[in-house]
């Protein structure tokens, strides 16, 4: 690819995600692309469900279809800003003719106002009731970024390696992971974050929301961990605009300098 980089600078928006109050998110989305574009940011991540939150049963109402509503405003303001963004949000889709809530979705919005790839959760969590109201994706995605292979993977998705495994296989360099993470679990989220940067030898960008979601106490702790699993950057615990810079051609050094998936045996235990 043409003006391939190795430099990233990221900042992770690390908001507290009003409960099924979409134009509260909106104005708070507004607020962290202009930060993150004054800071020179090449890309803003957003939480899961920044937009609405786990409001699931009111999902009908809150949805957007991708290319419109909030989806188009992302879009825009991408392009105003020249910035790339990505962030989870409720997809409206389309089931047997019928319009409904459908899916979780991580969309990754270019600088140039489009929509450059879009990731539907595959893994849905069951004591948030996802798998009641929402359809799981049927695939995993990467796409081809001005600095290399770039994946998706949402919240609960953290805790299957196989995905990330699979990212690795493909060779992808660098995940991007929005999510809604609560405080109670905060050792599962540190300890998954940097496992899946270890084992794969990938870089870990991770965006969670922060303080209460009706009731539930968000872990914020928003993350970058390096390929060789060491902490780039770690948010706190309050809302937040997390900023750091990458050097992704690290990520080849460590491979090349401590080959693992050379020593790897499929044969043996069958699995990715």
């Amino acid at each position: 690819m043409d003006n391939i980089t190795n430099i990233l600078t990221i900042s992770l928006g690390q908001i507290n995600v009003r409960w099924g109050d979409p134009d509260s998110n909106m104005t708070r989305m507004r607020e962290c692309i202009e930060e993150a574009a004054r800071r020179g940011s090449d890309v803003l991540v957003m939480p899961e469900l920044w937009d609405t939150g786990y409001a699931l049963d009111r999902a009908q109402d809150l949805a957007t279809m991708n290319g419109e509503g909030r989806f188009a405003e992302v879009a825009a303001l991408a392009q105003e800003h020249g910035i790339h963004v990505v962030g989870s949000m409720l997809e409206l889709g389309y089931q047997q003719g019928t319009s409904r809530p459908s899916y979780n979705t991580a969309a990754w919005f270019s600088p140039e106002g489009a929509v450059a790839g879009i990731y539907r959760k595959i893994h849905l969590f069951r004591p948030f009731q996802e798998d009641q109201y929402l359809l799981p994706g049927g695939a995993p995605h990467w796409l081809e970024l001005p600095w290399g292979l770039t994946a998706l993977a949402i919240c609960y998705d953290l805790r299957f390696p196989e995905l990330f495994r699979s990212y690795r296989q493909a060779g992808v360099n660098i995940v991007f992971i929005p999510a809604e993470w609560p405080l109670r679990r905060l050792a599962h989220w540190q300890t998954l974050l940097r496992a899946r940067a270890i084992e794969n030898q990938t870089v870990i960008v991770a965006c969670n929301s922060a303080g209460d979601s009706n009731g539930n106490e968000m872990a914020g702790h928003s993350a970058i961990y390096d390929a060789w699993g060491e902490t780039v950057v770690e948010g706190g615990t309050h809302e937040d605009i997390i900023t750091a810079t990458v050097d992704l051609s690290h990520v080849a050094e460590i491979r090349q300098n401590f080959p693992i998936f050379e020593d790897r045996r499929p044969d043996v235990y069958d699995c990715i």
